[in-house]
């Protein structure tokens, strides 16, 4: 009996760390563009989770790679988020997205987020799709996210 026990607390305890390990969600041409800055939203929403700054991670895969060169590398881009600019974006508590603009190629979007200290700000978001050739061909990636407009409390 005590081994079998053994083995189950094993398989279980395998099967949560290996579940809980950050399955990043890769760019691919059948992703649209609002489900883009879904992604990216809904990942900074829960940063620390399953790992830490994954949330980061997440939205930096998303990021077009001229983007990626202004902002980056990865561990530049994470203080820029933790900074007085965006960090309203971590661990926020709700968020809204309208598109505003719609072309063949690029859509602007304003969202508005609503933060852990229930203040609302907005923000304009821009994906477009990348048309070079290789793994990124014809994927809706993030070319821009404005300074933060607050809104006010929602107290």
């Amino acid at each position: 009996m005590k081994k079998y026990l053994f083995l189950l607390t094993l398989f279980l305890t395998v099967f949560i760390f290996t579940n809980l390990k950050a399955e990043l969600i890769k760019p691919n041409s059948k992703i649209e563009p609002y489900n883009v800055v879904k992604i990216q939203l809904s990942s900074l929403m829960k940063n620390n989770f399953p790992i830490k700054d994954s949330g980061i991670k997440q939205t930096w895969e998303f990021a077009h790679p001229n983007n990626q060169k202004y902002t980056g590398p990865l561990e530049k881009f994470k203080i820029m988020l933790k900074g007085e600019s965006y960090k309203m974006l971590l661990n926020h508590l709700d968020h809204k997205i309208i598109t505003i603009k719609e072309s063949n190629a690029i859509v602007d979007y304003e969202v508005t987020v609503l933060d852990v200290e229930k203040k609302y700000y907005k923000f304009n978001w821009r994906v477009e799709k990348y048309v070079l050739d290789g793994d990124l061909k014809d994927c809706w990636l993030t070319t821009m996210v404005s300074q933060p407009i607050p809104l006010g409390s929602s107290i």
